[in-house]
């Protein structure tokens, strides 16, 4: 789900310590929480992010505006050092656990992962790195989830905490030149700023849904709606009890309903973050006006107190414990998510007391602002140096002489491989593994609406083949570049990470490569052959009558575009074979294989493959008796009904170099079990 940075200003603010502040941190924490665990109606929960990045625009903007009013200038080495010592301390402690279970726990190629996560959130800018990833962070189940994944937003809000300061003596130095309102003037930037900054994130969001999830830009808009509420809003303010009660009660309902409403994986910020940011400056000017009403009594209440003074530490520890128990358990449910979270509890507590407390109260560095700063460098040189040692603890397996590899040439009555010396690709480097076709940047991703020419085999046969599709058709592309070189095939590669090439309304960006690419095919590629395969995820979700539907909901509309799709491919005159998905693994398949060398059946696994949900097929099986269906499981698996099993490596090849992508290597050795089920050209 969403990550949140739930350790902000505090609630100190210019007029003293807001009790209703602290239990809106208790609040949110409720919410991402229960949404990280999975509780039915709470997946719209990340709308806590929005509302934490509000309060620190107004925590923050009002406390540097109250210094800077107060006396003249701004300090930034003591703006920075209680940043420091608040923040630094229990982020880079937590780190130091994960980098360490990590290289305990992981094998080579997830610890190695893990290791740069590390890196990247120790000097705050994971949100980037994870964007250059391409993270679908909503895919919390994924084999691979990384253990660090929300620290995302805490880089985000320590790069606000580096430029705001700067931001905000910048505009109070120039006014001072011109002799106008500092106020006005900072309140005119931000205007601009935030405006900008909302129309960057309603656009990206969906031309690129991931990365505009995680972009420090698509945020911005969202601090600076608190800090602009600190500038308007009247110091002496004082509303009727009726108007504070509605203003407290109606934005904690509208946060309710985004969170019961809202579903993940759509194009998030966007517009529709606008309604939590409103209920949010709804929450705090309530509060502020009138300390009394009752749902302002109720965010003081003890309990919510409590959950905002340790929301920061729970929130750093949850994350870790809910990937560390499923890596090691298997999948969870969310009974025991939540009750994995609620274990977490534990060095939330003790951590809360033993490091974020002693070192925010500490007078000695609150007197001393260089050690704190020391202090800060020193929790996160740790913390990378920690993540470095993960690359020198953990050994791999040796690579496998290019003859000794059968792969799928082995055979389907081959047993199940049991030990291994060395294979290929090694496991340790298993995700390097994807084939030419990605190695050429021909995966088609981020804003671009076309893919480029990508060309292989003799580019001026008489037959021409086309791959179609998402990464997990271009996972075919070794096999196919075989036969191409073999039977003189002009081979083209056609796809984009994550989209559907059926015609349904999914993302923008999406529909319009699909349209842009099937009017490639029909009036460029003329091909004799299409090949296509698409991931049947969870994630795709359409829309319909503007509503984002459930994944269920989206079969029946996912199979008809599918159907359309495929009955205007076959109008091109090409034959058209469609490559079912394959099963996901349910562990890390280099993990495992690292880990039970001489046991290699324990990386078997039996096939989950959701019949009700592969419209690929569905709709292949029902659209034209001329399109050629093609399993790879038959090739894949080993054995029938319930004592079916899917091995990890197969004739010194790892079949899986992460847990939905077949290896380039071992893809490369289907050539001839392709080829033979493919339609003839």
């Amino acid at each position: 789900m969403s990550s949140v940075p739930p350790a902000v200003a505090g609630a100190q603010t210019p007029r003293g310590f807001r009790l209703d502040i602290q239990g809106i941190r208790g609040f949110a924490l409720i919410l991402v929480l229960a949404a990280h665990a999975e509780v039915p109606g709470f997946e719209g929960g990340f709308v806590a992010l929005d509302l934490f990045f509000v309060l620190s625009g107004f925590l923050i903007t009002g406390l540097i505006l109250s210094e800077v009013e107060k006396t003249g200038r701004l300090s930034l080495r003591d703006f920075y050092a209680r940043r420091a010592r608040r923040l630094l301390p229990l982020a880079a402690a937590v780190l130091g656990v994960i980098a360490i279970v990590s290289a305990i726990m992981f094998a080579t190629q997830r610890a190695q992962n893990v290791s740069d996560d590390v890196i990247a959130a120790a000097l705050y800018f994971s949100n980037w790195h994870f964007i250059a990833q391409d993270l679908d962070y909503f895919a919390f189940k994924s084999a691979t989830v990384s253990p660090v994944e929300h620290y995302w937003s805490l880089s985000v809000e320590e790069q606000f905490y580096l430029v705001w300061p700067l931001l905000v003596l910048g505009v109070t130095a120039l006014t001072a030149r011109l002799g106008l309102s500092h106020r006005r003037t900072l309140l005119a930037v931000l205007i601009v700023i935030g405006a900008a900054s909302l129309a960057h994130s309603i656009q990206f969001s969906a031309e690129n849904p991931r990365a505009a999830y995680l972009s420090t830009l698509t945020r911005v808009w969202q601090i600076v709606a608190g800090a602009i509420l600190v500038i308007v809003l009247p110091a002496g303010l004082r509303l009727s009890k009726r108007v504070s009660t509605s203003l407290v009660a109606g934005g904690l309902a509208v946060l309710v309903a985004t969170t019961v409403t809202y579903s993940s994986g759509g194009a998030y910020p966007g517009w529709k973050a606008i309604f939590p940011i409103l209920a949010t400056l709804a929450i705090i000017v309530g509060g502020t006006a009138v300390m009394s009403s009752a749902p302002t009594r109720l965010l003081s209440l003890p309990p919510f107190q409590y959950l905002g003074r340790i929301s920061y530490s729970w929130y750093l520890w949850h994350w870790p414990a809910l990937v560390f128990v499923a890596a090691e358990f298997g999948p969870l449910s969310w009974p025991q998510s939540v009750g994995v979270t609620l274990l977490a509890w534990v060095p939330s507590h003790i951590t809360h007391h033993l490091i974020e407390e002693r070192f925010r109260r500490s007078r000695s560095l609150a007197v001393r602002p260089r050690w704190a700063l020391a202090l800060g460098g020193g929790c996160t040189v740790t913390a990378v140096a920690l993540a470095l040692l993960i690359l020198v603890v953990k050994p791999g397996l040796p690579l496998a002489p290019v003859e000794a590899v059968a792969g799928a040439r082995a055979g389907v009555s081959a047993p199940i491989q049991t030990k291994a010396t060395a294979l290929r690709p090694a496991p340790q480097n298993a995700n390097d593994d994807k084939g030419r076709l990605f190695d050429d940047g021909c995966l088609t991703m981020g804003k671009k609406r076309k893919s480029k020419s990508c060309v292989y085999g003799n580019p001026k046969s008489k037959t021409t083949v086309v791959m179609l599709g998402d990464s997990h058709a271009l996972q075919y592309f070794p096999a196919m570049l075989r036969l191409a070189k073999k039977h003189d095939w002009r081979l083209v590669g056609l796809a984009r990470a994550s989209c559907l090439v059926g015609d349904v309304n999914y993302q923008p960006t999406c529909n319009a490569w699909r349209e842009n690419t099937l009017r490639r095919i029909e009036k460029k590629e003329k091909p004799d052959l299409i090949v296509t395969t698409n991931s049947i995820d969870k994630r795709f979700r359409v829309i319909v009558g503007g509503t984002k539907l459930s994944r269920t909901a989206s079969e029946p509309h996912l199979e008809s575009g599918y159907s359309r799709t495929y009955r205007r491919l076959l109008r091109t005159g090409a034959r058209l074979a469609v490559i079912r998905d394959q099963s996901p693994t349910p562990f890390d398949p280099a993990e495992c294989v690292l880990k039970n060398q001489k046991k290699l059946d324990r990386c078997a696994f039996k096939p989950n493959r959701n019949a009700k949900l592969s419209f690929d097929y569905k709709a292949a099986r029902n659209t034209s008796e001329r399109i050629k269906i093609i399993d790879p499981l038959r090739v894949l698996c080993r054995g029938t009904g319930s004592k079916k099993r899917c091995p990890a490596v197969i004739g010194n090849a790892l079949v899986y170099r992460d847990s939905e992508h077949l290896s380039a290597t071992y893809a490369r050795t289907l050539d001839d079990w392709l080829y033979k089920r493919l339609p003839k050209v």
